[in-house]
């Protein structure tokens, strides 16, 4: 009997009971729902039943991080010896020695779990498909998990081939996905073929395809080519799904906490870097074409940095604004991929709010986003919060400015909100999260914070979650090392 190191709630027993000693299983549970604590105690229990000795996790590189940091040290118990690498491109002879101790049975002991977490996007790349690869040709009584399997759904892309040969590898496979259908039931199949090809019982994408989508032949020029135009069978598939897969609604957890909270990590891009560090060490970042931003003081210089971190630049003298090359706007793109359902997103930079409706609008159609912020006519503002209401209006996602849309409306259409920047003011934040978590809401609400480590918006997003009053911290005696 396996013996927990954190309770889990009744769905994520039920989930841990069906799966565990199974060869493959798909956690199709939505965000927020814990489906990362079930396959640590997965991985726990496994071990300690002598099935593994390793591990491999893939996650998005926006995630990745927090299976090191954060969810194997919170869920696998303490007395279960564990070995973790965290993937890292650049192979210093130190990295090298983890990866060999991690990877290489004899360097470690033999009652310690190996566990090497790997950010999904290296598997697109040599180096790190064959160190994937190696790991697990070493370690046959090996178990391998991809978080947001959605990731692998494109059978063309070279990650999705490098990770279908590593799960053959593999003795024990997981997927995990609150969406698993984001455009297309043929979405399944690379994912549930990584698990197994037993598990859909399809040798080829086409004969899968022809079994549940309805194709017809078009010409276009000289060229004929066949287009999926509708889709059957579906309760088939459906029924097909229940013998290797575990779903898992919010609303359908009665036991889970009001409010949960997760946070997406989004590295900055050199020019950032650059940028950044111009604006915090020199308190003057200059753009190659002189352009210059100077900081009057102490609370200008929080904002500039702010924005570059979001991925914007603001020069003095009323300039147009910059934009910069960031990875926020396509961390932000995963996670609604990732999600079912109505979504609000909030941002504090109107130039965010417009970057964000034009790739929204972009990606899911012109009817799917609505903005709300200090520029959206009044006469405007009430027909948004309607139909964003209204669960049969193709409007998704509302994106809205705290200081604008965070007050005296109500957003319960919603149990999923993002955070793509924060303020440093408590009162926008509160007012903002309480829009979707009030009266007539049903589930529980999770909110995803978008943060880059090492930066303002880290401290920004860190002091919110614990509670502190900035406008305190930022006039108090450790500003300078809360800022640096």
């Amino acid at each position: 009997m396996y013996s927990f190191k954190t309770k889990p709630y009744d769905h994520q027993l039920d989930a841990f009971n069906k799966s565990w000693k199974s060869p493959y299983h798909a956690l199709f549970m939505e965000m927020g729902t814990g489906k990362t604590k079930v396959i640590v105690d997965t991985m726990g229990a496994l071990f300690e039943d002598s099935k593994i000795t390793h591990a491999l996790v893939v996650a998005p590189k926006g995630v990745f991080d927090n299976w090191v940091q954060l969810e194997i040290p919170a869920h696998l118990p303490e007395r279960i010896k564990r070995y973790v690498v965290r993937w890292q491109p650049n192979f210093t002879q130190k990295y090298k020695e983890e990866l060999l101790n991690v990877a290489v049975p004899d360097r470690r002991e033999k009652d310690t779990l190996n566990i090497l977490v790997m950010n999904i996007e290296a598997l697109s790349t040599k180096k790190g498909a064959g160190a994937a690869y190696r790991f697990l040709e070493l370690n046959p009584n090996s178990f391998m998990a991809v978080d947001e399997s959605t990731t692998i759904k494109n059978r063309t892309a070279a990650r999705t081939k490098n990770v279908l040969r590593c799960g053959e590898m593999a003795k024990y496979r997981r997927i995990l996905t609150g969406s698993p259908v984001t455009k297309s039931p043929m979405d399944l199949y690379t994912q549930c073929g990584f698990l197994s090809l037993d598990a859909l019982n399809f040798r080829s994408y086409f004969s899968f395809q022809a079994r549940y989508a309805v194709m017809r032949r078009r010409t276009m020029g000289v060229k004929n080519f066949q287009e999926i135009v509708s889709f059957q069978r579906l309760d088939e598939l459906s029924e097909k799904l229940d013998g290797f897969a575990t779903r898992v609604l919010k609303e359908d957890c009665l036991d889970l906490p009001a409010k949960v909270y997760v946070r997406r990590k989004v590295e900055l891009t050199s020019e950032q870097r650059k940028l950044y560090d111009q604006m915090k060490e020199l308190a003057l970042a200059q753009l190659d074409d002189g352009k210059l931003a100077t900081t009057a003081n102490v609370l200008t210089q929080i904002m500039r940095l702010h924005q570059i971190a979001c991925g914007h630049f603001q020069p003095d003298e009323d300039a147009p604004i910059e934009p910069l090359n960031n990875n926020r706007l396509n961390e932000l793109l995963s996670i609604c991929e990732e999600n079912s359902g109505k979504s609000i997103i909030w941002a504090t930079w109107t130039h965010d709010i417009k970057a964000i409706e034009e790739a929204l609008t972009k990606a899911y159609g012109p009817d799917s986003v609505a903005s709300y912020y200090g520029a959206t006519p009044q006469d405007e503002r009430q027909e948004i919060v309607r139909q964003f209401e209204d669960v049969n209006s193709p409007l998704r996602f509302f994106v809205g400015q705290p200081s604008t849309a965070g007050y005296g409306i109500t957003l319960i259409a919603a149990s999923t909100v993002i955070y793509y920047s924060n303020s440093y003011n408590l009162e926008h934040r509160i007012q903002s999260e309480d829009r979707a978590h009030r009266i007539g809401q049903k589930k529980s609400v999770t909110y995803i914070d978008l943060y880059t480590p090492g930066t303002i918006d880290e401290k920004i997003t860190q002091a919110l979650r614990d509670k502190i009053n900035l406008a305190g911290k930022v006039l108090g005696e450790d500003l300078v090392e809360w800022l640096v």
